[in-house]
């Protein structure tokens, strides 16, 4: 046993006060996954022997031999994931110490040591912020288990903090249009209810963007918002990743990890794609819904959660179960309630609120000047069908904020944008549709002016567009003088693109 602690000594950083820095001695190894902790005791036996014990399970260690050293080793860069601090100690008392960790560095947790037991001390150090609390003579195993939960738990408060900044950094979705509305009302009807929530829609429409805002509508708004993608990873590190594992669980374990499903405790998890979720772990999926456990991959401890569920697919599910490719139990778990999200194109009032909103956004984020759109490339966004919806928009916006100019985007758009005949066939339709709907209302000589104005809009626009809007090519393109292109223009409202 001595040896083995000659050895783990000598791998130790020691504290350098004079220049308020640590040093790693030769010999050193760096674990898969460092955890550090620094070790504050006056008794130099106990500090060697604690140390020991913990390198030989794989941390790293800092040691410091009272309070006004262990604050001077932080005061200089020192990062260590957890301290053991000792109660007794000369001059600043380990209680002191503890105040000074938990006012400049409120996110450390501090295990407490003491040979003494006293209610009183115990009842202080938790007072101050002690993570916990071990007395001496304490049992390697037993500080083990300690220092695990605790740096355990400190992962999962980073993680919830990490995600309830982002969930608050996220803009709000733009609700203008009717069908969105309805989609609003249906949250605040839902807002204090746990219910599974199951939203369809096309790649792109918004679905995440819904999904937080079943959260932040949900008396859980301010706890954790978690997604997982459940395309986005094969299906035995998608079940490690949801579930989480112990150390050793497979290849490359090295260390516990929490699942998804356990940081979201108290909070929402968001399971996007749930159509590509395999077979097995959509059995698993559906015995935490039911029994609200689980167990980590490499345990048999269950772990019990509070979670709401929701679920997004671009996927027909009803068609899957039909299939066999879904379960249906689980289908009818997570659709409770079923929320469809239409395509940017059926809710194009939306368009010009989430133009302003993306150029803000970029401009701030990458410090760039807010471009101001031209008539030109407002009217061909009101013509563009957005195959990718939303996030075709927000990436078009993003460009044009990186690159400075809207040209590029513009002439993209243009390319792809000469009306295609079944567009042109489109508008005919909706005509005849008002027709049908107005039950004779509309004169026949009046459909017949308005097809005849859409088919000189479109000649004319194209013509515009291959000549770059110089209008005298235009006419000269189209057989009419100058003066009737103009006017033209003017009747079929293009002459604000000029």
């Amino acid at each position: 046993m001595g040896s083995a602690r000659t050895t783990a000594r000598s791998r130790r950083r020691v504290l350098d006060v004079s220049s308020h820095r640590t040093r790693p001695l030769s010999g050193s190894r760096t674990p898969a996954r460092q955890r550090r902790v620094l070790v504050v005791d006056d008794a130099e036996s106990i500090r060697s022997y604690v140390a020991s014990v913990l390198e030989l399970r794989g941390y790293l260690v800092d040691t410091a031999e009272d309070g006004r050293s262990a604050l001077a080793l932080l005061e200089a860069g020192a990062a260590p994931d957890a301290v053991l601090l000792d109660v007794m100690m000369p001059g600043m008392s380990g209680l002191e110490t503890l105040a000074r960790i938990r006012e400049i560095y409120s996110g450390l947790p501090v295990v407490m040591l003491s040979v003494v037991a006293r209610t009183t001390t115990i009842v202080e150090a938790m007072r101050l912020g002690a993570a916990d609390y071990v007395n001496k003579p304490f049992d390697e195993a037993e500080l083990d288990l300690v220092l695990r939960r605790v740096l355990d738990q400190r992962d999962l408060d980073e993680e919830r903090n990490r995600l309830v900044r982002e969930a608050g950094e996220e803009s709000a979705v733009a609700w203008e249009s009717e069908s969105m509305q309805r989609v609003l009302h249906v949250l605040e009807q839902i807002a204090d209810t746990d219910v599974t929530v199951l939203i369809h829609g096309e790649s792109g429409v918004g679905k995440e963007v819904v999904a937080r805002a079943v959260h932040e509508h949900s008396t859980r708004a301010k706890r954790p918002f978690v997604k997982v993608n459940c395309a986005a990873l094969p299906s035995d590190l998608l079940e490690s990743e949801l579930f989480g594992y112990e150390r050793g669980a497979f290849t490359g374990a090295v260390a516990r990890k929490a699942g998804k499903f356990e940081v979201a405790h108290t909070g929402t998890i968001f399971l996007d794609e749930i159509g590509e979720m395999s077979a097995g772990l959509q059995a698993k999926l559906l015995q935490v819904l039911q029994d609200a456990s689980f167990c980590r991959l490499g345990s048999n401890q269950e772990i019990r959660v509070d979670v709401r569920v929701v679920t997004a697919t671009n996927r027909k599910l009803e068609q899957m179960v039909a299939q066999g490719g879904f379960r249906e139990d689980l289908f009818f778990r997570l659709n409770v309630v079923s929320i469809e999200i239409p395509p940017l194109r059926e809710r194009r009032e939306e368009i010009p609120g989430l133009i302003d909103r993306f150029l803000r956004r970029y401009s701030a984020k990458y410090r760039k000047p807010l471009p101001v759109l031209s008539t030109r490339m407002l009217r061909q966004l009101e013509r563009h069908p957005f195959p990718g919806n939303v996030r075709e928009l927000e990436n078009m916006m993003k460009r044009i904020v990186v690159l400075g100019r809207e040209e590029p985007v513009l002439e993209e758009l243009m390319a792809r944008g000469e009306r295609r005949p079944e567009e042109a066939r489109g508008d005919l339709e909706a005509l005849l549709t008002e027709l049908e709907r107005t039950a004779g209302a509309l004169p026949l000589r009046e459909v017949g002016q308005r097809a005849a104005l859409e088919a000189e809009r479109e000649a004319i626009e194209r013509v515009l567009h291959r000549t770059h809007w110089n209008r005298k090519q235009a006419a000269r393109v189209l057989g009419v003088s100058y003066k009737t292109l103009l006017q033209k223009i003017r009747e079929c409202g293009l002459e604000q693109e000029i």
